[in-house]
């Protein structure tokens, strides 16, 4: 008899990072030879995103007045603002020597350092990132914000890609989407230690619209500076310089900046593009780490300085979601601010969040037991894995000492292997039900199950891998989280 607990479950990106899990009923998946189980296909980058500009014209000045007093007269909500996503990959890994399996496994390796980052931080946060309270929105929008998301696969990496216009005039990036982190930065000139990146690095001075955030903003506060202590000489005019990590060890140093993002809107059947002025912006002159490629990275999490809260603390977006292609995919999927009535599905399900008691940043939820194959297991990731061990022995052959994924199988010459099932259930009943190919991988002949162990502190990630063809909903208006199967590369 497993005694079932309530756990903390992070909610971030991560490619194979994810603890405790849940199967639903103790029947098999079959992997099908032609599922993206079959190794991470490293698809073309996408060229058009070096392209500079914007497709559309910004909404004049005079009819986003009017528009604001329609809106208010009428009631209307704010609009969701929709982003794409892309997944990089394998042009630049072909161009490296990488191999498919050398990249998963420099991804997994990176994966798990910051596993152990994200834990001290969320142990050692204070509540001096929490939001103010009580604001309301600067002025509400009829429309939803949406934005490309594409798999990042393409440079060497596991994480998802979105496309962003930033300055004035609008220059257009690639940049990273993580809801485990709060700070949105690009790598900015003048660089004096950066990163490859793919077209060229924003230059604030072709921007109109950029200004430098003060020492004395209350913004700056924020962040973390560069030093033991933050010398601020004069508020209204000395500049707020910002450090900011990561758990591989990346990082981006520089100066918190407000800048103007271009963002395209829908509503109905009609489209235009907005300028969301005054986004708080880091604009870095040191960057180092694996953003293969990547122009910066969009802050997703919880605290007051994310892309996601500034959206809402501006215009009252009380939810965004997405739907993350397959990793090997060449194919774009959106990401949407506001209300989602184009990802509309009938099978979604929702579990609250948690409360966040020792960090900002992070998406709560709480698990009551991960299923192998129909059967509670300690939500634990020596438990996860001996589960798949004990049912999977009699099948097929260990494959032993395989480098950071364990457990790893020889099937060789098998076009469909059969996998125990993996599902979450949720403490409050909710049951998240996981395709094979979410959470097992494979690569030249073995099959490795895509989870890694977290240190012993009762919480716990879904990681991107185990979210791919899944439409997920941050619900922050209900405090919720929604999901529901989905083919994310045909919406």
């Amino acid at each position: 008899m497993v005694k079932q607990r309530a756990v903390r479950l992070l909610l971030v990106f991560f490619l194979l990072v994810v603890s405790p899990f849940l199967a639903s009923a103790g029947l098999l998946n079959k992997l099908n030879a032609s599922s993206p189980l079959f190794g991470i296909e490293f698809p073309p980058f996408n060229t058009a995103v070096a392209d500079s500009g914007c497709d559309g014209k910004l909404v004049a000045a005079a009819d986003e007045v009017e528009e604001e007093k329609q809106n208010k007269q009428s009631g209307n909500l704010s609009p969701s603002l929709k982003l794409h996503m892309t997944h990089r990959a394998t042009a630049e890994a072909a161009a490296s020597g990488k191999t498919r399996k050398d990249s998963i496994l420099d991804s997994a390796n990176k994966d798990a350092g910051r596993i152990a980052t994200i834990h001290r931080r969320a142990a050692s946060k204070s509540g001096k990132h929490r939001a103010t309270a009580g604001s309301s929105p600067r002025r509400a929008l009829s429309e939803r914000m949406v934005a490309t998301v594409a798999s990042g696969v393409a440079v060497g990496s596991g994480e998802y890609l979105v496309d962003v216009y930033v300055g004035t005039p609008p220059q257009r990036f690639q940049m990273i989407m993580d809801t485990g982190s709060d700070l949105n930065w690009l790598q900015c000139t003048p660089c004096h230690a950066c990163f490859p990146q793919r077209g060229p690095v924003f230059d604030p001075a072709s921007s109109s619209s950029y200004r430098n955030l003060t020492c004395g903003d209350a913004r700056c506060g924020l962040v973390s500076s560069d030093g033991p202590t933050r010398q601020c000489r004069r508020p209204r005019a000395d500049p707020c310089p910002y450090y900011y990590w990561y758990g591989d060890q990346s990082n981006t140093t520089g100066d918190l900046a407000l800048e103007s993002f271009t963002v395209n809107l829908t509503a109905g059947a009609g489209s235009s593009t907005r300028r969301v002025d005054g986004v708080v912006l880091g604009c870095g002159h040191w960057n180092r780490g694996l953003f293969h490629g990547a122009g910066g990275l969009l802050g997703l999490g919880r605290g007051p300085l994310s892309f996601a809260s500034q959206l809402r603390a501006a215009y009252g977006h009380a939810a965004f979601s997405y739907c993350l292609v397959d990793h090997g995919s060449d194919a774009a999927s959106t990401i949407v601010f506001g209300d989602d009535d184009d990802l509309a599905h009938p099978h979604l399900n929702y579990t609250a969040f948690s409360p966040s008691s020792t960090s900002d940043t992070f998406y709560y939820v709480q698990l009551q037991a991960v299923l192998v194959g129909g059967e509670p297991v300690n939500p634990a990731y020596g438990a996860i894995r001996q589960a798949f061990v004990d049912r999977m022995a009699a099948a097929y052959t260990l494959v032993p000492d395989f480098p950071v994924l364990s457990p790893c199988y020889n099937v060789t010459g098998v076009d469909r292997p059969e996998v125990p099932e993996l599902s979450l259930l949720f403490a409050d009943g909710a049951v998240w039900d996981f395709p094979a190919e979410n959470y097992f991988i494979r690569l030249e002949g073995v099959m490795c199950l895509a989870v890694l162990g977290t240190p012993s502190s009762g919480m716990n990630i879904i990681g991107n891998y185990q979210q791919q063809n899944f439409h997920v909903i941050y619900d922050l208006q209900s405090n919720r989280l929604g999901f529901a199967p989905r083919r994310c590369a045909e919406m």
